[in-house]
């Protein structure tokens, strides 16, 4: 996460961008590499493996965001108890994830962005007709094209690598890239996106992580302390948890005071 993966990032997204938006049959060209014209249909997402291995990559996604989601949870129940994670670790992996997967693609452009899906194209044997990325005036009223959850979930896990060893982060980098690219690939292989939506999607969630790595880790003004995020979640949940101990019986503990 230093400045020159993010001038790579920048610089990866205003080629696409451009080149993309200059040319946008590129995408139909990409995405017609999956399409059968005999069978008027994008055959891999008939195929129950395929499924199989899409639905596992949310799976394995979500698994590396699972310690923190039940840290916290517990922490909220039990604020007497020290976190069970790293109190910086869990606010930068769920805000990135929160960030770029739930409200930067799904709520923002999905509902907003009007591409449709290549699978809905008339290109592709659809009744819409074909947007490029950046047009935002298409004919898809709701879950559209642009830019997929599904990818800036699976590039999301560029956020538990950013936190492995730093001996073996090099490595965790490259297995998130690979691991983003090929569940993307399917998803482009399935007609559920276009080569844009899951390639913008990749470089929005890196940006969100590296941001959000800077403000948390590095930068001396933003960064704050897991003492800190431990000692503001017990005294968010320490009322609810003191009005249970009163309600039901027993102690509230040596951090009453709190």
């Amino acid at each position: 996460m230093n400045r020159t993966g993010l001038f790579i990032a920048l610089a990866l997204w205003l080629v696409i961008g451009v080149v993309f938006g200059v040319f946008p049959e590129l995408d139909l060209k990409l995405a017609s590499l999956f399409f059968d014209p005999a069978t008027k249909t994008f055959p891999l997402k008939l195929n129950g493996w395929a499924g199989f291995a899409r639905d596992a990559a949310m799976w394995i996604a979500w698994a590396f965001a699972l310690p923190s989601i039940v840290a916290l949870v517990v922490k909220l129940i039990r604020p007497d108890r020290p976190l069970l994670v790293s109190g910086r670790a869990i606010v930068f992996l769920l805000v990135t994830l929160t960030l770029s997967a739930a409200i930067l693609a799904n709520l923002a452009f999905k509902s907003y962005w009007g591409r449709p899906r290549p699978v809905v194209v008339s290109e592709f044997a659809g009744d819409l007709p074909f947007v490029p990325w950046w047009d935002p005036r298409g004919g898809c009223g709701r879950n559209c094209s642009f830019f997929s959850g599904e990818g800036a979930t699976a590039f999301w896990t560029l956020a538990p690598a950013a936190l492995a060893p730093p001996p073996w982060r090099p490595l965790a980098y490259a297995g998130a890239v690979v691991f983003g690219a090929v569940t993307s690939g399917l998803r482009m292989a399935f007609g559920g996106h276009f080569f844009t939506d899951v390639s913008i999607a990749g470089l929005v969630t890196f940006v969100v992580i590296w941001l959000a790595y800077a403000l948390i880790y590095r930068w001396p003004r933003t960064r704050f302390s897991d003492e800190a995020v431990d000692a503001a979640l017990t005294r968010l949940a320490w009322p609810a948890y003191r009005l249970r101990q009163r309600l039901f019986g027993g102690k509230t503990g040596p951090a009453a005071s709190l």
